[in-house]
């Protein structure tokens, strides 16, 4: 059960970089020199090994993170500083894409399942529909309509301690599936409010299941 509260008018909030420092103190010479600014043999050995990422990115009027998954790999090395991903159907919101073309500013955070570590990439990104791109990052001969590339300002190996915390890739920890709603549950209820029924849902859980089997890629 979670416990709501309501803010106190009267919080302290750092308001200045001067204060965070103050609180939080400055990162070491150590720590600031495992910045790169292109991809080492590490990094693009990690890259060759990761199936899932997650992308911010940014405009005027607010932020996004997204999930993008495919199998190991799947970001194409352009070259030591320029990677490629492809875009993939989604719910069509787009909103990633709308984000690049209105602000490039990204980043990425790379993982490899079973490891704690993690890769980031930030830098500025470009919408392409250049069809000598779009074929490599085709799948089984058929190449997506479009496709994201990332000119890399940064890159770095985030330390562990995150992913050490959460326990994320602890199999005795895993929620039963059954311990949540399905996602056809979750939508209707948000759409319908409490007046839904199991035979709604089931209908629902069952396209949902039948576009993420066959709409994977096309």
């Amino acid at each position: 059960m979670v416990t709501l509260m309501t803010i106190p008018k009267d919080i302290s909030i750092i308001k200045t970089l001067e204060d965070l420092r103050e609180f939080h103190g400055e990162a070491s010479s150590g720590v600031k020199a495992k910045i790169q600014y292109k991809l080492d043999g590490h990094a693009k050995n990690f890259l060759a090994r990761s199936p899932f990422l997650i992308l911010a990115t940014n405009n005027e009027t607010g932020s996004d993170a997204s999930p993008r998954g495919d199998a190991p790999g799947f970001i194409k090395i352009l070259d030591d500083a320029t990677v490629l991903m492809p875009e993939h159907p989604g719910n069509r919101l787009a909103d990633s894409l709308t984000n690049i073309v209105a602000n490039p500013m990204m980043g990425m955070i790379h993982f490899i399942p079973g490891m704690d570590e993690t890769l980031r990439i930030n830098g500025k990104a470009r919408v392409t529909n250049d069809e000598r791109l779009l074929a490599m990052v085709a799948h089984k001969g058929k190449s997506p309509k479009l496709a994201i590339i990332v000119d890399i300002e940064q890159v770095y190996f985030h330390c562990a301690k995150a992913l050490m915390r959460s326990h994320l890739w602890d199999p005795d920890l895993y929620m039963p599936r059954a311990d949540f709603p399905t996602l056809g549950k979750i939508l209707l209820d948000q759409i319908k409010g409490n007046d839904v029924f199991d035979d709604e849902v089931n209908a629902l859980d069952a396209n949902l299941d039948a576009d993420a089997r066959d709409n994977l890629y096309h």
